[in-house]
């Protein structure tokens, strides 16, 4: 994987944006410390709906520690 662009948390989800071998695609990792999760967006996507998709991370986590309760 290539260097990071941007490194930021959402509470306890750390978030990891890197560039990808295609050009107009970034990779998303994430990691709370008990689920790790990884997809990839559009440069445009990310530059212009960022907190949606922020808070759609925050959203899965939330989800999948409330499936494992």
């Amino acid at each position: 994987m290539s260097t990071p662009l941007e490194s930021y948390k959402i509470g306890d989800i750390e978030v990891v944006i890197s560039e990808t071998d295609h050009p107009e695609k970034l990779h998303v990792e994430c990691n709370d410390g008990t689920y790790h999760s990884e997809f990839t967006v559009r440069k445009y996507e990310y530059k212009n709906y960022k907190r949606h998709m922020n808070q759609r991370i925050k959203n899965a986590y939330k989800e999948q520690h409330r499936e494992d309760s």
